[in-house]
């Protein structure tokens, strides 16, 4: 019987598709171990289906902003306005369809440009920082939803300015390992917290009184600000079937490597929780229920975007203050929060070079990550990101860019079936971003436990994250304190003249910020040489990185196997050519 999987896997391979996106197989000089065409569509569609929840969770956060909707003068109070209600409910598809535009544009150039298997979105917690804390509930914070807007734009550009001088590169590579290795257990966390929670997940845990977070699991209706009731604990419906169906089950299928685990997962929930008169429906019977039930039997619809395309404000006499302040607190958060989930996201791939500790096609990726940012400002929307739910398809094996395609080409279909995708309830993905999570927590067995001054910044990073519900303050957190401690440590140690020491310090990993590949991208010291093809890599660095790869364990087919996972110590002594190398052309990834 004719393996016909093995077959299109083949033929893909041998096509310019398989020479252009590296697969195994292709011939290229580069090409990635165990990358195969329909597992990497599988995997896209995975990605796809664990983030097909920020259509309607985005949309529904940035509706919270009042968008450029305006209340009536002389009114205290909106909400029984007809009129400010009516214009809350176009914007709210507006956000439906800019949302599902701006991430089927950005996924499909990461893709295609960068090749990488990590797909975009605007992101969750940048957006409610952006609705709740900068413009405030339907317009009531510091600073306009238009004058917001603006200040996305331009932080936009000026990461465009940073990616080209492959400052954002430099600073994902400076970061000390342990750090890195905890961002990845962190961002587990992260994920792990999100699908236990209410806003994207089944429910599990909420906020407290007495406590920050406490077990939960009570339908929303018994819920009292906030809170849920211990008589009511344990006893939403909805939370065992997220449990059991798109958990239990996607582990166990997971667990005998069945293709499209977790997509089964996330469809067999959302299928169940469609029909109404059931007790784990997505459309109750209540006045938002029948609006999301009556949208959702629309199925096929296109909703053009009409008032918020392009409505950015560039008057800022009277509010530069205010600008200033939206502009510089959306740059140090995204570009902190961005880099985190990148590099994270590239680990759990295996593309990270140990040598270089960059990957592959880095300044391509934060530049789309970049424009994503200003194009998705002219859609009215949050900053856009790279999305830690890309995890869910490099889980199911997705290694290249086609993994990122497909997951854009869903999201251009969503624009068209909005009703269905926007009707996945967040309850069918809350449990795959649990296991999603388990799979990044791997890496805290590679951080070094054994020093101090790397294991508590390590620790500090991976906590916070998810007790603050940000990627950005995690990293800060353990880069602020692995510079205490450590640069407390070599003031005494000098001070001291060698004499005082801290015990086991010779376990501490090496740390320099004369990183190998400097500072500026590969291509900018290759222009300033005066090369010419300075888009092309130096012959050196492909013929040492074709030696090394022949070393590794897919020997003769001359790929480059990158395993982030390998300890420093392997790396060292069969990689000092390829680092002198490196050192002298300033690494080989554009």
């Amino acid at each position: 019987m004719k393996d016909y999987a093995k077959i299109i896997n083949d033929r893909v391979a041998n096509s310019f598709v398989g020479r252009r996106f590296r697969l195994e197989g292709s011939g290229h000089r580069y090409e990635r171990k165990d990358s195969r065409f329909l597992t990497e569509i599988r995997a896209g569609l995975a990605t796809f289906f664990a983030m097909a929840y920020i259509i309607s969770v985005n949309s529904t956060i940035l509706t919270d902003s009042g968008g450029p909707c305006e209340c009536p003068a002389g009114m205290t109070s909106c909400d029984d306005d007809p009129g400010y209600q009516s214009c809350l409910a176009i914007i709210h598809r507006d956000f439906v369809t800019g949302t599902a535009a701006i991430a089927a544009l950005t996924s499909v150039m990461m893709g295609l440009c960068a090749n990488m298997p990590i797909a975009l979105a605007p992101g969750m917690g940048l957006n409610a920082y952006f609705t709740y804390t900068v413009v405030g509930f339907h317009g009531s914070g510091p600073v306009s939803y238009n004058l917001a807007l603006t200040a996305v734009f331009v932080e936009g550009l000026v990461f465009v300015g940073l990616s080209l001088l492959g400052l954002r590169q430099w600073l994902a590579r400076s970061i000390p390992a342990s750090i890195k290795l905890a961002s990845s257990v962190g961002i587990g966390l992260y994920l792990t917290i999100i699908g236990l929670g209410y806003s994207a997940g089944i429910g599990l845990i909420t906020g407290a009184k007495d406590t920050p977070v406490e077990l939960a699991g009570c339908v929303a209706s018994a819920m009292v600000d906030g809170i849920c009731p211990n008589s009511t604990k344990m006893r939403s419906p909805t939370m065992w079937i997220g449990i059991f169906c798109g958990g239990m089950l996607t582990a166990l299928l997971l667990m005998y490597r069945v293709k499209g685990a977790i997509i089964a997962g996330i469809a067999l929930v959302a299928i169940t929780s469609w029909p109404r008169n059931s007790s784990v429906t997505y459309f109750p019977h209540t006045p938002a229920g029948d609006e999301m039930f009556d949208f959702f039997k629309q199925v096929v619809t296109f909703h053009p975007i009409e008032k918020t395309l392009n409505v950015l404000h560039w008057n800022l006499s009277g509010a530069s203050g205010q600008f200033g302040l939206a502009f510089i607190t959306f740059l140090y958060v995204d570009i902190m929060d961005c880099t985190g989930t990148l590099y994270s996201m590239a680990h759990l791939a295996g593309a990270i070079d140990p040598v270089t500790q960059d990957f592959e096609g880095s300044a391509v990726a934060y530049m789309v990550d970049a424009f994503g940012i200003t194009i998705g400002s002219l859609f009215g929307l949050s900053p856009v990101t790279a999305f830690i739910e890309s995890g869910a398809g490099i889980s199911e094996g997705g290694k290249t860019g086609i993994t990122a395609i497909t997951s854009g080409i869903c999201f251009f279909i969503a624009i068209f079936f909005a009703p269905i995708f926007a009707s996945i309830p967040p309850w069918a993905t809350g449990c795959t971003l649990v296991i999603v999570g388990s799979m990044m927590c791997k890496a805290a067995a590679a951080i070094n436990w054994r020093y101090p001054g790397d294991a508590i910044p390590a620790f500090v990073t991976l906590a916070v994250m998810p007790f603050t519900y940000s990627i950005a303050y995690g990293l800060i957190g353990g880069i602020v304190t692995y510079a205490i401690i450590n640069t407390t440590v070599w003031i005494i140690e000098k001070a001291s003249g060698g004499r005082c020491v801290p015990p086991g310090k010779m376990h501490k990993e090496p740390w320099t910020y004369k990183l190998v590949g400097g500072v500026l991208p590969p291509w900018v010291v290759r222009a300033a040489r005066g090369k010419r093809d300075f888009w092309h890599e130096d012959d050196a660095v492909v013929e040492m990185t074709t030696v090394r790869s022949s070393d590794n364990s897919s020997a003769g087919k001359g790929e480059t196997v990158l395993d982030a996972s390998t300890p420093d110590a392997e790396v060292t002594d069969k990689g000092d050519a390829y680092r002198d190398a490196a050192a002298k052309t300033h690494g080989h990834s554009l």
